[in-house]
């Protein structure tokens, strides 16, 4: 049995790093290309739509958990004494739990997008390449939760955390850098 996922070929380790590198590369090259071009202020309003584009995501994600929850109970997939302590009656099947973990991984490092958007729009200091980088956190964390709740396959869900993760650094160190360090 695979430890990736129990569904999957087996594959070499070689191979599952050489398709992370090559995700988390692109991101990375992506990142060094767009910090190195030009930049010019913009509205900080702009960052509003990549932060409803996030808590879009989050609510449908939401409303995917409870309807995957409540359909495998009535259909016998899971029992209500499993959700009482998630301890009872173990379910063989992960797949309607999927949602509700992706939900809960959308409760953690996106908060920390969330502040780093209102900080920008309190200091009105947003520029260009802050409003690509918010847009690609949140093309990522589309994709990362498409593949948790889809595939389940953990070197490609670990490469777009991972890249998430070095976007929104990005992010943080340009608005730390831009308005100071005090």
């Amino acid at each position: 049995m695979s430890l990736i996922n129990s569904k999957a070929p087996e594959m070499s380790l070689l191979r599952i790093y050489t398709a992370l590198g090559i995700i988390v590369g692109s991101v990375v090259a992506w990142l060094l290309w767009l910090l190195a071009g030009e930049h010019h202020s913009v509205r900080p309003e702009l960052l509003i739509s990549p932060m409803a584009a996030l808590f879009t995501l989050t609510a449908l994600v939401w409303l995917i958990m409870v309807v995957a929850r409540n359909v495998a109970v009535i259909r016998g997939h899971a029992s209500i004494r499993y959700f009482a302590d998630y301890k009872a009656d173990i379910p063989a099947d992960d797949r309607f739990e999927r949602p509700a973990r992706t939900f809960n991984n959308l409760m953690q490092v996106p908060a920390l997008f969330y502040v780093i958007c209102l900080l920008m729009l309190v200091e009105k200091e947003v520029d260009n390449v802050q409003i690509a980088l918010a847009w690609a956190f949140v093309v990522l964390r589309y994709v990362h939760a498409i593949i948790y709740m889809a595939v389940n396959w953990v070197p490609y869900r670990f490469a777009t955390w991972a890249s998430s993760c070095i976007v929104l650094g990005a992010l943080w160190f340009r608005f730390v850098t831009a308005v100071g360090l005090g």
